[in-house]
């Protein structure tokens, strides 16, 4: 039986809920009583890649072949336009909904937990933003969803490691080698001693060439991370 407090405080916000219901993230329609964040006809119609049943050779692992040695790469959701995916990370990325991040952080988390390869990471780092950005921002819009996953795989979240150096700059006018080692230049390591030895679980919000990615995991490996294994919310075809 609930406490007094307890259970008047359950049906307050159970009828708060009724006169102004809350908007699911994905759809814009009203959140039924028990719902959060997210709609029950939503979650289930997601776009799920299941790359984490097959984290050494599914098309996102296959996006660094030939380029940095990622030992396990998982995304959560494809990214399709103007889809529920879509709508979600405009919620996180410039609505200030961070809890969108969070939420499918825990249930990604829950997933990685299941399976061995993931239980072997022992540190999860976020890409980072560069300080100007984040400050006119507020956040980081990987860290909710990075920190969940760490405590469900009950690891360390290091979120003082890598450091992004300036604002990325337009790389359309570049050729591909141009734009590779401007890649490598916008990021660095601050404390190396928090990965050192360690398999590093890299967490991003959406990959789409890699190249992100591929800068940070060769800062991370070449500051002596043991491995480099990489999670996102989302994955573009």
């Amino acid at each position: 039986m609930l406490p007094p407090q307890l259970g008047l405080r359950t049906l307050y916000h159970d009828f708060l809920a009724l006169l102004f219901p809350e908007d699911c993230r994905a759809c814009g329609g009203d959140l039924a009583m028990g719902e959060e964040i997210i709609c029950s006809y939503c979650r289930i119609k997601l776009p799920y890649t299941n790359f984490h049943l097959s984290p050494t050779d599914n098309p996102l692992h296959q996006v660094f072949w030939g380029r940095v040695p990622i030992q396990l790469a998982a995304a959560y959701l494809l990214f399709q336009e103007k889809g529920r995916v879509q709508r979600l990370l405009h919620q996180l990325k410039y609505k200030g909904q961070e809890e969108v991040g969070e939420l499918l952080g825990r249930w990604f988390g829950a997933q990685l937990k299941t399976h061995e390869e993931f239980r072997a990471v022992e540190v999860v780092v976020p890409v980072p933003m560069h300080q100007s950005k984040e400050r006119q921002r507020g956040y980081n819009q990987v860290l909710g969803f990075a920190k969940a996953i760490a405590d469900h795989l009950e690891v360390q979240l290091a979120t003082d490691v890598l450091r992004k150096n300036r604002l990325s700059a337009t790389q359309t006018t570049k050729n591909r080698q141009a734009r590779w080692e401007a890649m490598q230049q916008l990021y660095a390591i601050h404390k190396p001693e928090a990965i050192l030895g360690k398999h590093v679980l890299l967490v991003d919000d959406v990959i789409t060439t890699g190249a992100t990615i591929e800068a940070c995991a060769q800062v991370l490996l070449k500051y002596g991370a043991r491995a480099v294994s990489v999670a996102s919310i989302a994955y573009t075809l």
